[in-house]
């Protein structure tokens, strides 16, 4: 047994079950390993980017950790982006990296990098194995380690000779350790703050797609507080049926009068909310001065037990149908073109538990209310806000649930970071339908500058936020990475391209001029 044949045996008999790869030289014995056990599901990404987006989106959508093989530091440097917001969103993402030979290590080969920087500035666990007969044992703690604290993103670098040379022992993964729980002071004093009229509880995590969001509801009805969560999470439930819960909006001037006057803000599996950036005469968070901030259970905590602990102080009321998001579907929208009215289409056509993936950017806006009043699906949404996240994370959603459509709403510009997720898509046959809104620019950017009172722009600027000249061919590059695309223009197309998509299996691309 080699080493990199111990790897291999160690991650399936530690559950893991799904590779994400973009692998090169060094990990060529990994491969070797890897075609030994078919068990294991190997699925090639042709950018580190889309490996790192689609384990993130598995891991969202299962709760269940995959391993990335990446190359060396340059590959995971490309895969960096999405493991940011793999950790935002705190997925639990086991990567193997390989890395030279330890003997040729002192030569200054051309690939030759800081394999630990890059690894520790965006990992929580991080280790080199030191040789062959170390990379079981290594490896059960690097699973353990993903899976800790709700989900961490845990590195093993791999010298080229620890996976050639001889092993000889499989290891298992321990279960990780208990998650922290607040003390029963800490329960009391939360319990008493959300007792104030017009309290809030925010809350993120399990508590936004789970059962324990009726609990949630009922403990924050008992006491009068409102319920709330953050504008950017991992996944959360939305569409008839399901529980009430205010979001939080994207700009800090609306977030300022959402909490305006609120006397305590409870926060359950959350972190204090921040704006997205800083900007000329606003605060960099929008909860008020006066508000008593108590920073209860951190998304590394036992929210579950957490909600329970506030329910057993609060009490629990039972819901009523206004506790919960009434059926009220849109129905086909007809005439001009409009993100609205493309929003009520998708919502009018998908089928019920679709899993939505976000990254419409601007658009996304003009489609969510209308998406709300769709039938019950999940959303997974940009939490580290490093765009190119959408096509790898519905590669990931896909591969988790095969029984579900996935849509993933993406801009134009974001979508090019990782549209080579389309060939694995093609590959795989997922069942994604993307749906590109081409207002050929970075809409995003031209708000920002405006929000930074810059309200004229030049040349320059102007040519830093477009996508024009030449124009981008969705249509033609969707065909090119093997996936079938059309171009619409005006809603009669858009229905019957979303309606064609929704009754057939497989990948599909629209492109929607806007």
């Amino acid at each position: 047994m080699t080493g990199a044949e111990s790897l291999v045996q160690t991650l399936l008999a530690s559950g893991v079950r799904v590779c994400f790869a973009n692998p090169g030289t060094s990990e060529m014995h990994f491969v070797a390993a890897l075609d030994q056990h078919p068990e294991m599901r190997c699925i090639l990404c042709l950018f580190e980017g889309g490996v790192s987006g689609a384990a993130d989106g598995y891991y969202r959508m299962t709760g269940e950790v995959a391993a990335t093989l990446l190359h060396l530091a340059p590959g995971f440097g490309n895969a960096f982006a999405n493991l940011h917001n793999a950790r935002k969103a705190q997925s639990g993402v086991l990567n193997i990296m390989g890395d030279h030979a330890d003997y040729h290590l002192r030569f200054e080969a051309p690939l030759k990098g800081d394999t630990v920087g890059v690894a520790q500035a965006v990992s929580h666990w991080t280790r080199v194995c030191p040789s062959s007969g170390q990379v079981a044992s290594d490896a059960a703690e690097a699973v353990q380690a993903a899976r800790a604290k709700g989900g961490q993103i845990a590195t093993l670098i791999l010298p080229a000779n620890s996976a050639w040379e001889e092993a000889s022992s499989v290891a298992v993964a321990a279960r990780a350790p208990a998650l922290r729980r607040p003390s029963a002071k800490e329960i009391t004093a939360a319990a008493r703050a959300l007792r104030q009229p017009g309290a809030i509880l925010m809350v993120d995590g399990p508590a936004l797609y789970s059962d324990l969001g009726l609990l949630a509801r009922r403990l924050t009805k008992a006491c009068g507080a409102r319920l709330m969560q953050p504008f950017f999470v991992s996944r959360f439930r939305r569409g008839t049926g399901a529980v009430k819960i205010e979001r939080m909006a994207y700009r800090i001037e609306d977030n300022l009068k959402l909490l305006a006057g609120a006397p305590a803000l409870v926060l359950c599996g959350t972190a204090r909310p921040a704006g997205f950036f800083a900007y000329p005469g606003l605060p960099s968070t929008p909860d008020d001065p006066d508000t008593r901030l108590i920073e209860l259970c951190s998304r590394e905590m036992d929210i579950a037990s957490t909600l329970q602990a506030l329910a057993d102080e609060l009490g629990e009321v039972d819901l009523t149908p206004d506790d919960f998001v009434p059926e009220d579907r849109p129905a086909l929208a007809e005439g001009p073109l409009t993100m609205a009215k493309v929003g009520e289409s998708i919502a009018a056509l998908m089928p019920p538990d679709t899993v939505i993936v976000d990254e419409g950017i601007t658009a996304s806006a003009h489609l969510a209310p209308a998406l709300k009043r769709g039938p019950a699906h999940d959303v997974l949404t940009i939490t580290g806000g490093s765009i190119g996240f959408g096509l790898p994370n519905a590669v990931g959603a896909a591969v988790a649930c095969p029984d579900r459509k996935v849509v993933v709403l993406e801009g134009d510009g974001s979508g090019m970071y990782t549209l080579q997720s389309l060939w694995t898509m093609a590959r795989e046959g997922l069942d994604v339908t993307t749906v590109i809104f081409a207002n050929r620019g970075y809409q995003i950017l031209r708000e920002e500058l405006a929000a930074m009172g810059v309200n004229e722009v030049g040349r320059n600027a102007q040519r830093m936020f477009d996508v024009e000249g030449p124009q981008l061919d969705w249509v033609a590059l969707a065909k090119g990475h093997g996936v079938q695309a059309v171009r619409v223009s005006d809603m009669v197309g858009f229905n019957a391209a979303f309606r064609e998509a929704m009754g057939q299996r497989g990948p599909r691309l629209i492109e929607v001029l806007c």
